[in-house]
């Protein structure tokens, strides 16, 4: 079946065409004295008023159908798009692909959303040799507005500003949809897989804060991408493989003998490294006996396998506790998976003629870019370079993802740049089907500004930084006295919610891209925007209805029945802000960058709190305390701002607790 719209819409344009070409031919008639209009334009016009008319019905009726069907929630600022991207195109249809500028407005006096395309138009039609003025296009814009069910009016400011007026009932509704049924996102048109590369340690070495950076946004973003509705994949490319095995391997065998036998008490493995290295750097015997071990780790003899798996074992165990303690689920598929596909990608290249042979290495070059690729070094050894071949290969090919996404701090961007230039000239994807991006981020700096370090100039212990954390949350909340009001159990929660969603919101709220410093004292303070503010702001909301004895039940029967009230300014602010929520996820979505999730939260917070400081949301007797008035409405925009910032939190990983 045609789609009844879209068939409409073809008879009306060329109607339309016809009546221009006869209005036309009139016009051009020399003696307008004698003219008589053909009875052919008057029943064409008389049968485009109609189908005007049926079509503004079927729209009119989709639009509803739209919010009542829906239970989803609406990204009003794509619907606006959609509304001006329609009145754009028949103002002006001689541009091609005009721009479509549509923002939430700064300030109240200038409507809810504004459409700037106006200035961008005028300077595109200037170039075709046509002077229109801003605000000439955008009356006419106006003028070509749809029928919708969003907007209630509009006026233009200045140069040509359209200034966009929501209504009121479509806002309530949306609120009523999203506290009925819970904070659903916007459908997606179609279920994409993604691969996110994240967290990537080494084994035999500790977790360190560089790998704090790479494991709390890649989790975020797997979290967004989850509740997004994709198909996600969290991997975590671990260094399990290469040289340093067999220093490794050659001292288990001396330190431990009986290792095939009898599991080895191996307690400090970053130690056991340490010690490898340093008979391996001063003892030549030791150094052959090394490299013996890994050609054959690389023959896959079993008892370096297994001696291979004792050591893997040992810093799995370790790096576990992080990802407990940070509730990250990580899927582990090293540098050892993807060795048998190495030798797979060598000959792929050679035989499309894309390697050359420098000093007796193997190189790639890649177009644009200024350094080649090693696939194979003089000794015949792979590099990183073809691990991360392989890797991306796999990811297309085998796992068949749509998005794939690596998040590695930005030192390594050249490297992704080349490999994925390689990766695409040799036809493995296509960037406009395909997205493979590098989600680089910039390093952890202490307080003098410096690269993060121990007092002693070592690496920070990633495990050491979360424990120091918990001890200074617990010490914060004593100081709060939170130990007086709380129960144990109640206060162990706090002191996690608090100790880790402060370190994960410090990391998340600065935008990636650039370098942050890591300053407990900053990320515990509950002033500013930080995790220890909004974790307060939002126990205190969760507390409004307990106070007022409004249990889940009652909130849930109020939200059907009871129309959420917009009528006070600050109702409206925090209405309108609570619906921006799907539009944050899009921009995250084509950004990756996480700090805009965090700015919006704290954003609905405040706003939260100017509306709290100015609606009675409980009336109480001033004498005896008792709750004389509850204003149900108000109490449904209270369970809206949380329900949102209890999402927005679990998309950074951040647990909130009910009392804190």
């Amino acid at each position: 079946m045609e789609d009844p719209i879209a068939e409409y819409t073809a008879r009306l344009l060329q109607q339309e065409n016809e009546i221009k070409a006869l209005s036309a031919e009139i016009e051009s008639l020399k003696n307008p004295a004698t003219l008589v209009v053909p009875n052919h334009i008057e029943e064409l016009r008389e049968e485009n008023t109609k189908l005007k008319y049926r079509l503004n019905i079927l729209k009119r009726s989709l639009q509803e159908e739209r919010m009542e069907c829906t239970k989803t929630m609406m990204n009003i600022n794509l619907r606006l798009q959609e509304i001006f991207g329609e009145a754009i195109h028949a103002a002006c249809p001689e541009l091609e692909s005009p721009p479509l500028a549509v923002t939430p407005s700064q300030q109240a006096k200038f409507g809810d959303y504004q459409c700037n395309s106006a200035m961008a138009m005028s300077q595109m039609l200037k170039a075709k040799g046509l002077k229109v003025s801003p605000r000439e296009i955008a009356e006419k814009i106006v003028r070509n507005i749809p029928e919708n069910e969003l907007i209630q009016s509009t006026d233009i400011a200045g140069p040509g500003f359209i200034n966009v007026h929501l209504r009121k009932a479509i806002v309530s509704k949306l609120l009523t949809n999203l506290l009925v049924n819970g904070v659903q996102p916007p459908p997606l048109e179609s279920r994409k897989k993604v691969v996110v590369d994240f967290s990537s340690p080494n084994i035999a070495k500790e977790m360190h804060v560089g790998h704090l950076r790479s494991t709390i946004i890649g989790d975020s973003l797997c979290r967004l991408f989850e509740f997004l509705g994709y198909e996600v994949v969290r991997l975590n490319h671990v260094g399990d493989w290469g040289t340093q095995f067999g220093m490794l391997i050659a001292h288990l065998q001396d330190k431990f003998p009986n290792y095939l036998s009898t599991s080895p008490p191996i307690g400090d493995l970053q130690a056991f490294y340490k010690e490898s290295k340093k008979r391996f750097d001063e003892e030549e015997d030791f150094k052959k006996r090394a490299y013996q071990c890994v050609v054959k780790l690389q023959s896959k003899e079993p008892d370096f396998i297994k001696a291979w798996n004792l050591i893997c074992d040992v810093s799995r165990k370790e790096f576990q506790k992080v990802y407990d303690c940070l509730d990250v689920s990580v899927v582990e598929r090293g540098e050892s998976y993807y060795q048998d596909l190495m030798t797979q990608v060598v000959k792929e290249f050679e035989e499309k003629g894309l390697v050359e042979v420098d000093e007796g290495r193997k190189v790639v070059f890649a177009p644009g870019q200024s350094i080649p690729l090693t696939v194979v070094k003089s000794d015949g050894g792979y590099t990183y370079d073809t691990s991360d071949l392989a890797a991306l290969r796999h990811r297309l090919f085998q796992e068949k993802a749509d998005i794939i996404i690596y998040v590695t701090d930005s030192g390594q961007g050249i490297h992704f740049q080349v490999v994925f230039a390689a990766a695409r000239m040799i036809g493995w994807y296509d960037p406009k089907v395909t997205r493979v991006e590098h989600a680089g981020f910039g390093v952890v700096l202490g307080e003098d500004k410096k690269k993060f370090k121990t007092r002693s100039g070592d690496t920070v212990r990633l495990m050491d930084l979360l424990e120091e954390g918990l001890k200074r949350s617990m010490d914060k909340l004593k100081d709060k006295e939170r130990d007086k009001v709380l129960t144990p159990d109640e206060l162990v929660k706090a002191q996690k919610a608090v100790a880790f969603g402060c370190i994960k919101y410090a990391d998340l709220s600065h935008n990636r891209i650039n370098d942050y410093v890591f300053s407990f004292d900053k990320m515990l303070d509950d002033r500013g925007n930080t995790a220890a503010y909004l974790l307060y702001a939002f126990t205190r909301i969760r507390s409004i209805a307990r106070l007022a004895n409004i249990d889940e039940a009652a909130l849930r029967k109020a939200a059907e029945s009871t129309e959420v009230l917009l009528d006070h300014e600050k109702e409206w602010k925090l209405g309108k802000a609570i619906l921006r929520f799907p539009e944050i996820l899009q921009k995250i979505l084509d950004d990756l960058l996480l700090h805009t999730l965090c700015d919006y939260l704290y954003e609905l917070a405040t706003t939260f709190t100017e509306f709290y400081d100015s609606c009675y949301c409980v009336e109480k007797d001033r004498q005896t305390g008792e709750v004389v008035k509850v204003n149900m409405w108000r109490m449904l925009l209270c369970e809206a701002t949380a329900a949102i910032m209890a999402k927005g939190f679990d998309i950074l990983g951040i647990n909130p607790v009910q009392r804190m």
